[in-house]
């Protein structure tokens, strides 16, 4: 808990509470609401990025801490803003909700299905950006790249999806309450994806952090 606090302390960007903003995007018709959770994955950059500016990782392996330590520090921190944002986002679909419903043209309405929608976004991009990132913590920037392209990947899946694919178009996009109970189903089995997928990808981000040569 310390550590994560001192992640909170030195290595928290500005960005990190910006971008928790870009949940009012869930009430702007005809906007791709996933794409709010690529806004946090830009906060997550900047974090990183300034943790390698204040040469942070030098600072930390020298406190009584292992890198296993260090890393599931910084993964949690970065979690915590990402289920806060995900948190906003439901309480952005109850106020679409109740100022009236308008479907979305661009992706998955706000709805139920939405947030599964947005823990597959996020356990796409912790996935693929810590492991690259802890490969060479002097380089976030390519980590960002590889991850943000597959982020949108996913995104343009999803809005071609609701047009294409029967379950998306027939089932997830259908205004809520209708298809509940599959909408509950596959909102489960996306965040069986991220919390699978995040705790693998810190497992694999304290392998590759473990083989890093680090200048002290």
């Amino acid at each position: 808990m310390k550590l994560l606090k001192k992640e909170f302390s030195l290595c928290m960007h500005p960005t990190g509470y910006i971008m928790l903003a870009t949940t009012l995007l869930v009430l702007v018709p005809g906007y791709p609401y996933a794409v709010s959770c690529f806004y946090m994955g830009l906060a997550i950059f900047f974090i990183c990025l300034t943790a390698r500016e204040n040469h942070d990782a030098s600072y930390t392996l020298t406190l009584p801490v292992s890198r296993e330590e260090a890393v599931t520090a910084r993964v949690l921190m970065c979690c915590c803003l990402e289920i806060v944002q995900l948190v906003l986002i439901g309480v952005m679909i109850l106020v679409k909700n109740a100022i009236g419903q308008v479907p979305n043209p661009a992706g998955i309405d706000a709805g139920v299905a939405l947030m599964g929608d947005c823990l597959i976004t996020f356990a796409i991009f912790n996935l693929i950006f810590f492991p690259m990132y802890y490969r060479d913590i002097n380089k976030p920037g390519k980590a960002f790249v590889v991850a943000t392209v597959a982020v949108f990947a996913w995104i343009v899946l999803s809005i071609v999806g609701t047009y294409t694919i029967p379950f998306f178009r027939d089932v997830l996009d259908r205004p809520d309450p209708a298809y509940m109970r599959d909408k509950l189903l596959f909102d489960l089995g996306a965040l069986a994806l991220y919390i699978g997928g995040t705790a693998l990808a810190a497992r694999k981000s304290v392998r590759k952090f473990e083989e890093t040569d680090l200048q002290l």
